[in-house]
Parts: C-alpha cells; structure tokens; sequence
C-alpha cells in the first residue's frame, strides 16, 4: 500500500460516505484511479464493508464491561465452540483470544449494571467450555476509534 491508499482509507474512515469525485480531489487522484484503487482495496479485504457509526449511549447502551474468561479446555475443538458460540451474541462487541492468565476477554455492552448481571449468568456463563469469569466495568470510554495509519 502506497501513501494514495493510506489517504483513502484515511478519508473513508473519517467519513464513509464520501462520494468518488470527492475521495479523488481529496487525496490528489483523478476519478479513475481512485475508484480502482477503492476497488481493490476492497477486493484484497482491507476495507470490509461500510457501517453507520451508531452513538450507544444515545441507544441507552452506556454500561461497558469487560470480561475475563477462563475455559475448562483449550484444544482447538473447544475454542472452535467458544469462538463459533460468540459470534452472533449482539451485547458482546468484541472478543478476543489472549495470551496470558486467562483465555478470552469480551467487550460486553448493556443498558445498566441489572441487563449486565442477567446477561452474564444467562449467556456468558452458558457459553461452550467457561470455567470462571472476571469483569472490569468501565468508566469512561476515553477512545474507540481505529483510525489507519497503524504500520
């Protein structure tokens, strides 16, 4: 990727919504080269789709825990389950495998601490293989954005 794709992905990551002519004049392309270079990009994966960026605190969604979870068992066949499990659990924005004293950590979104409670004894603790969970409420979210110009 060159300094042209790094300043498309710049521009639409700031606004998504940016016509071609618009994308174009802004990183100093022509229209053509600048919708093939969009569509490759596309093409290869590194844009991945377009989203509205919703506000959740103004969906009443303010309460943000983060959760530690231990599995009972680590072959693969057991993370498949665990991985395949969260997938289409909307209250938990994001999952991540970790190296270190526990398994997996979630990003989990609710209304308020009670639809966090039930949520964690109805859904996470039935998830494949958990053993055990800690959770970190956060305060404040002081960032939340992935911006490129990560190398």
């Amino acid at each position: 990727m060159d300094q042209f794709d790094q300043s498309i992905l710049t521009a639409l990551a700031e606004d998504g919504r940016m016509s071609i002519t618009d994308l174009a004049a802004r990183i100093g392309l022509s229209k053509s080269p600048t919708q093939a270079r969009l569509r490759r990009l596309e093409a290869i994966g590194v844009i991945m789709g377009y989203r509205a960026l919703l506000d959740p605190i103004s969906l009443g969604l303010d309460h943000v825990a983060f959760v530690e979870v231990r599995l009972t068992d680590t072959r693969e066949a057991a993370l498949k389950a665990f991985n395949a499990a969260v997938q289409n659990i909307p209250q938990i924005e994001q999952a991540h495998m970790i190296a270190g004293n526990f398994d997996y950590l979630l990003k989990v979104r609710t209304r308020d601490m009670a639809q966090y409670r039930a949520f964690l004894g109805d859904v996470v603790s039935t998830l494949p293989h958990v053993a055990a969970t800690s959770t970190f409420v956060a305060m404040e979210a002081v960032k939340e954005v992935m911006l490129p110009g990560i190398e």
